[in-house]
């Protein structure tokens, strides 16, 4: 039987709730990824890694990609979580951003839709976000997704659903 660890990094919550679904389903070790280092990885088989979205970076995957080397002959998954809807082209914007060309031949990688709460965010988080809020503001047009995340400022959206998980837990199983 494999050895699975199921690593995440979760500013607002989003991602943590998606990663215990995770291992709820397969069986895993659950491991924070601000408290986990390459050591705690090594003895394991599978790696699945989930972070937050934050500009198209996948919060905490350095821990991957530094150790892309020792990691390599394992099985690695990799999920980002992020507010806005998960479309063909945002799905390669972000797998293109986080993984090499190398990588994404050999990490099995997922987008998850998450939400949105500013309630949630750190200081200099809610900063960044207020920059963005005026931002949106100042446009003459905006499209339907800026419209939404313009009014989840106030109103907190949660996209998160179980059914989400399926495609990375049907990964694990073909292993």
């Amino acid at each position: 039987m494999k050895k699975i660890a199921v690593v995440y990094r979760s500013k607002s919550g989003f991602t943590e709730k998606y990663a215990k679904w995770l291992n709820d389903s397969i069986g895993g070790d659950l491991l924070k990824g601000k408290e986990t280092n390459i050591e705690d990885l090594l003895s394991y088989d599978v790696i699945i890694y989930g972070g937050g979205l934050y500009a198209g970076g996948i919060n905490g995957l350095k821990l991957i990609k530094r150790n892309y080397e020792r990691l390599r002959d394992k099985k690695l998954i990799v999920f980002g979580v992020g507010a806005t809807p998960v479309r063909p082209e945002i799905y390669e914007e972000v797998k293109n951003r986080n993984l090499t060309k190398e990588q994404q031949d050999r990490v099995a990688f997922f987008l998850l839709r998450g939400g949105y709460d500013n309630n949630k965010l750190t200081f200099v988080d809610k900063i960044l976000m207020q920059c963005m809020k005026i931002y949106l503001k100042s446009k003459k047009e905006l499209n339907a997704d800026e419209r939404g995340m313009l009014n989840a400022y106030t109103h907190p959206v949660d996209f998160t659903d179980k059914k989400h998980i399926e495609p990375i837990i049907n990964e694990v199983k073909k292993m």
